[in-house]
């Protein structure tokens, strides 16, 4: 039995070999520089598809639902009336290299969620614990209660909790990305981040 069945014909790399098309360290670093606020679908389909690769929203989209990459955030758009629209973290890039690396070398989706779910739901459930927290915070200063001079300090100390939080789960689940790009080893050369960036 073939092991690339998961693959399907239109996931496949165009050009040969196992870095064709990949990004390398350089060129993440650079994208996570350039996004730091993060990335639509279209941004990342394009970075793979001028690289080569077929790949479109719809795998992307595939590639969350299979729990490989974390879900888009809804960001508000400067503007009046402009809406939002689905952001993910440069870190995403990333992770979708290495998923694209681990399937050049053979590695079935399975074999991919495997490595990538070791500490996954731990990360999630910190996550949620964290947002759940921030977000009571936010609703205790809005109270009537506070004057308003103790309410801005205390929503700047949110603030800044915010941002460490982001940082923190940036960083453990760069730990967890880590050890998964250790696991699939078949990804030398191509640094690994997680996409949770949701603060």
């Amino acid at each position: 039995m073939e092991k690339r069945q998961s693959q399907s014909a239109s996931e496949a790399p165009v050009g040969r070999g196992r870095a064709a098309g990949l990004l390398v360290e350089e060129e993440l670093s650079e994208i996570e520089r350039q996004w730091p606020d993060g990335l639509t679908s279209r941004q990342i389909v394009d970075l793979f598809t001028a690289r080569g690769f077929r790949f479109s929203e719809a795998t992307l989209r595939k590639y969350v639902q299979l729990g490989l990459l974390p879900r888009s955030v809804r960001v508000g758009r400067k503007g009046k009336h402009r809406g939002s629209c689905g952001m993910y973290p440069a870190e995403v890039v990333r992770r979708v290299n290495q998923v694209r690396s681990m399937m050049a070398a053979d590695l079935t989706i399975e074999d991919i969620q495997h490595s990538f779910a070791r500490f996954k739901e731990e990360i999630d459930q910190v996550e949620k614990g964290v947002r759940e927290l921030i977000a009571g915070f936010e609703r205790e200063a809005k109270g009537p209660t506070l004057d308003p001079d103790r309410r801005a300090m205390i929503e700047a100390e949110i603030v800044a909790a915010k941002q460490a939080a982001g940082e923190l789960i940036r960083r453990i689940s760069g730990v967890e990305a880590s050890l998964s790009a250790r696991a699939g080893s078949s990804a030398a050369g191509t640094a690994v981040g997680s996409g949770s960036d949701l603060f």
